[in-house]
């Protein structure tokens, strides 16, 4: 009787797939769009331009607890810049946060990729910065981030960009810090970042009476050189710290802003899933997500590319996860990358493992939407993405938009 049964389930199984072989096989009928439905699916998803006058980015970015003034942005900007920020002044934030195009700002990271002390991957004389010091990228473009007297993360995690970073809800690869002001404290203490704590920081500033008196200034009160106020000013100048592109002129109306092939690659990152993790205005960083995300993927999940290309996806990373971190609690959970500027980012994922965006593109088909894309698909999305390359936006006041 039990031999039976089996044959009957096994029987069952073989037609159920038999029957369904048809629609397994054929490619998915995506949705197609013309430019003004594009733009409304877009923004339903929940995709939105960034603001272009200092007047739109207060009603997005400010809040009551740290008000924005042009004072307190001036300060920030300043201090984001200082090197005394670190134990051993040789450290700002815009050393691993690459805002400048000034070659002599770089000298930190140049040292380091040739550094002997460093690990081969960062002395690589490949290595992305060197092509690209000129790029207002926001980050380091390292695989791994630098810190004092060329300390690297312990967990090998590189540097996230810090453009449009105050439109994200998460700040961290775990997502634990959810403040700005938290992730400025945490850089400038961190013993493997900048290795100054908070009394020592403030007794080297208040050495300095041009900060005594911008202080004073940005907070109206006295003796307001304070550790909290030093966090509350380099927030409120990241703040300003947006980048607009052409795809933002496209969801404001100009239907030239982007190429044919951009169009094409937006609608397959809406229709293939992609813009329900990478959303928002910062086009990224408003969740959490497992990654790899499809610990077994079914095959109707691959039946755009079934033959030579099938493939079951696990659960591993899908490149050497160096530094052995798994996000949040060891439990895979990823904050979800900002995607503006992406193109000027690399290398990819949290310990820069991967340096090309279009492999990156490749392993997010695989291992979160479960999509085996073909090169065109992936080279759309490329295109989409280059639409996303801004420069920061100047907001000091009655200036709008960086010309």
């Amino acid at each position: 009787m039990k031999s039976f049964l089996q044959v009957v389930i096994v029987a069952f199984l073989f037609i159920s797939f038999l029957l369904s072989l048809p629609n397994i096989t054929k490619e998915r009928n995506f949705k197609t769009y013309a430019d003004e439905q594009l733009r409304k699916t877009a923004t339903q998803k929940g995709l939105k331009a960034v603001p272009k006058s200092y007047e739109e980015l207060v009603k997005v970015v400010d809040n009551e607890d740290n008000p924005m003034t042009h004072e307190k942005i001036a300060l920030g900007e300043e201090l984001f810049f200082d090197t005394k920020l670190s134990l051993d002044n040789t450290i700002s934030c815009a050393t691993c946060h690459m805002i400048s195009k000034n070659p002599d700002e770089k000298k930190v990271i140049l040292n380091a990729i040739t550094s002997k002390k460093q690990p081969n991957d960062i002395k690589d004389t490949n290595n992305c910065v060197i092509c690209h010091l000129s790029d207002e990228s926001g980050t380091d473009r390292l695989s791994t981030a630098i810190g004092y007297k060329g300390a690297t993360n312990p967990h090998h995690l590189n540097t996230m960009t810090i453009l449009n970073s105050s439109l994200a809800k998460y700040f961290t690869w775990d997502a634990e810090v959810k403040t700005l002001e938290k992730q400025i404290s945490n850089s400038i203490q961190a013993t493997h970042k900048m290795n100054l704590k908070e009394e020592e920081l403030i007794k080297k500033l208040k050495l300095d009476e041009k900060y005594l008196a911008k202080f004073d200034e940005a907070f109206k009160t006295k003796d307001s050189l304070t550790f909290i106020n030093v966090q509350k000013a380099i927030a409120v100048y990241v703040k300003t710290l947006l980048t607009r592109s052409s795809f933002d002129e496209f969801l404001e109306g100009d239907n030239q802003a982007i190429s044919t092939l951009a169009k094409k690659g937006l609608t397959n990152f809406m229709n293939f899933g992609c813009s329900g993790c990478h959303t928002g205005m910062s086009v990224g960083g408003q969740s959490v997500q497992r990654f790899p995300l499809r610990q077994f993927a079914s095959i109707h999940d691959l039946r755009p590319n079934l033959g030579s290309h099938f493939e079951i996806i696990d659960d591993t990373f899908p490149f050497e996860n160096k530094g052995g971190y798994k996000g949040r609690a060891d439990t895979n959970f990823f904050r979800v990358p900002i995607l503006r500027n992406i193109t000027k980012t690399s290398p990819y994922f949290h310990n820069g493992s991967v340096d090309k965006i279009t492999d990156a593109v490749e392993i997010m088909g695989k291992h979160q939407v479960g999509l085996n894309l073909s090169n065109q698909q992936i080279g759309e999305i490329d295109e989409f993405l280059k639409t996303l390359e801004g420069d920061i936006v100047d907001y000091t006041k009655d200036k709008g938009v960086k010309q």
